[in-house]
């Protein structure tokens, strides 16, 4: 017969659990040729989920569930910070083995220390001695725009788009960091409307797979420190002591 309804009265979503839903029923298998966090980031994107092997040690596991969830957010609540103290090679190296390009400078070069100001390409793009400290090329305070503690999402990223900042800083009373905001994730919203995300900070879903024998319950540990939202039991055969 003819079909009777338009195309987005179609609803494909599907339970994965009984407290999550994919909006697009696809998920990655957690083999080492197929998913770490570039491909459970993606999956996430596109309304899925993915599995991140557990052919690692523990610690990178959780490593790569770590950057599934730090990829896109709607509030930061973790940046990774520096201090004025750092160089521009701690600069280089963080960028480098993180993927970012931009970090917010405390006092402390923690995350709660108090904002003294922000770093971007744009900062260390002429700048060519690598032990020059950061405190003498980052965006200072006084030039940042930043939102206060309490504010809701939307006004962020209202803020954002007026100051044409690439991020939003945002302080307690007491002028201390407690979660930044990217003018990239404003767009990420756009163009991923079914994207696999926690309804409270947005972070992508993300799922890891961990064995049966003893020394997993430590790995399962792990994951569920790093953010993990689903924990899958990986065999690759069902004959065998550890089954």
């Amino acid at each position: 017969g003819h079909i009777a309804f338009p195309l987005g009265d179609v609803d494909i979503s599907s339970k994965l659990t009984r407290n999550i839903k994919l909006r697009v029923p696809f998920v990655s298998s957690p083999m080492d040729t197929v998913t770490e966090h570039k491909m459970a980031i993606t999956m996430a994107l596109q309304g899925g989920i993915g599995i991140i092997h557990s052919n690692m040690t523990p610690e990178d596991q959780a490593a790569e569930v770590r950057r599934v969830k730090k990829y896109k957010n709607g509030f930061i609540l973790d940046p990774i910070c520096l201090s004025p103290e750092s160089t521009l090679e701690d600069v280089f190296r963080t960028k480098q083995s993180l993927g970012f390009s931009s970090f917010p400078i405390t006092d402390t070069g923690k995350m709660g220390g108090r904002l003294v100001g922000i770093i971007s390409n744009r900062d260390t793009a002429f700048i060519e001695d690598p032990t020059v400290k950061v405190k003498e090329f980052m965006t200072a305070r006084a030039s940042l725009s930043v939102a206060p503690e309490g504010v809701s999402l939307e006004e962020a990223n209202q803020m954002l788009k007026a100051s044409k900042k690439g991020k939003l800083p945002v302080v307690n009373d007491k002028d201390e960091l407690i979660a930044l905001i990217a003018r990239t994730d404003i767009q990420k919203q756009k163009d991923n409307p079914l994207a696999s995300k926690e309804p409270g900070n947005k972070q992508l879903l993300c799922g890891a797979a961990i064995g049966t024998r003893p020394e997993d319950r430590d790995r399962a540990k792990l994951l569920v420190e790093a953010g993990v939202d689903v924990i899958v039991i990986d065999s690759s055969q069902g004959d065998s002591m550890y089954q």
